[in-house]
This record gives structure tokens, sequence and C-alpha cells, in this order.
């Protein structure tokens, strides 16, 4: 199993060489770290070499699934929504974690900034992840806008983290007084005392919705694309590598996902104005 930086050349399964990638949610070091054993897993399981190529933004990654420079990705739910659409409906998602039929993201502040609730960020400079983000960005604009709070009329600045680590680092800072980003990754910082939640908390938890999922193109043949889910749907936390796999990416178990469960997110982007 090797790791390479993506290049834009034309692959074929014949080559027996299998990519994945994933959208850029946290820095590459922690993408390396997350997906360098579930790559190492896929090769075991699919019988051929299996390169993990990270990208370096989330159009990036909509573009090596759509032009099939890559076999595998691990999409938020607003990627996938993205690549979709680019391909004309040739995406078509796999597996997802249980923890993605019930999503949710949070908005955080500084403990003394006196931020309790939505309407409190109105007048102040707020934080976004990157901007294709679904817990990032599309579903906290979502329940923003249903709160009758419009991002660019009522807030001070709106800027845009690119990731949801640098999200928390933006308001641990003081460079922006709120931010929206990912629950898994506050949960993952608040368990690894990455944060001090006395001095920056949860003020806000959004509604669930359907979120990441792994998706292949739909040109990939019918039987792989059967043994790649079968090989997903199989890592059993009971077992050393499944529970490495799972826990690194913040999983109890994949379940089988279908495209209906992303149709309510399109919505939403589009009523946000995304799409």
């Amino acid at each position: 199993m090797t790791c390479a930086i993506l290049t834009f050349g034309a692959i074929s399964h014949a080559q027996q060489v299998f990519r994945v990638t994933t959208i850029p949610e946290e820095a590459a070091t922690e993408q390396v770290r997350k997906f360098t054993p579930i790559a190492t897993y896929l090769e075991k399981k699919l019988g051929m070499k299996v390169e993990f190529t990270p990208v370096t933004d989330y159009p990036a990654a909509v573009e090596a699934l759509v032009n099939k420079r890559v076999d595998l990705v691990w999409f938020g739910g607003f990627t996938h929504v993205q690549a979709n659409l680019r391909s004309g409906g040739k995406i078509i998602p796999i597996a997802q974690r249980e923890e993605d039929t019930r999503f949710q993201s949070v908005f955080i502040a500084k403990t003394d900034s006196g931020i309790k609730t939505l309407a409190d960020m109105k007048g102040k400079e707020i934080s976004f992840g990157s901007q294709s983000s679904t817990s990032g960005h599309l579903m906290p604009r979502n329940f923003l806008l249903e709160a009758k709070i419009d991002p660019e009329k009522d807030f001070k600045r709106v800027a845009f983290s690119g990731a949801h680590d640098a999200t928390i680092a933006s308001v641990v800072s003081g460079r922006v007084a709120a931010a929206a980003l990912d629950i898994t990754v506050w949960k993952k910082f608040v368990s690894e005392n990455k944060v001090d939640t006395k001095a920056v908390d949860v003020f806000y938890t959004t509604p669930p919705y359907f979120n990441y999922n792994w998706s292949v193109h739909a040109d990939m043949p019918a039987a792989m694309r059967e043994r790649v889910m079968k090989a997903l749907l199989d890592l059993d936390p009971n077992t050393a590598e499944g529970k490495e796999i799972l826990t690194l990416n913040r999983a109890t178990r994949y379940v089988p996902t279908k495209p209906e469960n992303y149709k309510g997110l399109e919505t939403a982007a589009k009523s946000a104005g995304l799409l």
C-alpha cells in the first residue's frame, strides 16, 4: 500500500491499481493517518494494489471521481451531491457510517463571549469550514436560514477556514467570535484534550441529517462495486483491524446507503443558494 499525491492521469481497472481519496476535512497528515489502514485493508480484500491519494481541496475530490481518476471517495453529503450533479447522475453512494444516518453540526464560541444562541451571533465575525462542507457550511447555513438569520446580512464577516480543525483554531485564537463544524471532529478534539471546553464550547447543536458516504462511479463494474461495498460492511469492531479502522474513521460500523438519502441535502443546498 502506498500513499501519493493525486496525479491527473486516467486509470483503468485492468492496471490492477485501486485508488482511494477523501475530502480534505482535516490536515493532510491526519488524512494519511486515518485512511492508510483502510487502504491496506482494501488491498487484502480486493487482491490488488491500493493507493490512498490525498487531494488539496474539496472540489479536487469531486473532480477526481467524476473524471474517474480515483475509484473510491469518502465524500461529505454535499460533495456527494455536487459530484452526482457534475457527472450527470453517475455517482453511486455505497456505504455510510451508522453515525451518518443522523449526523449533526455544532456551533462553538468562547464561553465568556456572551454568545448563547444563534441570534447572539448577529453583528459578529463568524467562520464556516470549507465552502463545500456539509457539516461545516451547508447544513449550518441551512439551519441559520430556517432561524431567519442570513449570514451575509446579519454577520459582520463570514470566513471559511477550509477544514474543521482550522475552524476550532479560529475560535480558540479569537479570529472569529463563533463557528460551525462537524460534531464528530469536535468530540474528537474534546476527548483528546486538544480544546479546553471551559474556554470554548458548544452553544448550539443542529437537528440530525444524512451526511458522509463512500461513493464510486457508475462505470465501475457491478461485481467490483459489490466487493468494495462488502469489504466496508464487513469491518468488524470486534477484531483488532476492524476496531482500528472504525475508530480512526469515527465510526461504530458501516451500513448500506442509497441515493435517496441525499435528496434532502440537495434541496437544502438549492434553498441556500449553493447549487
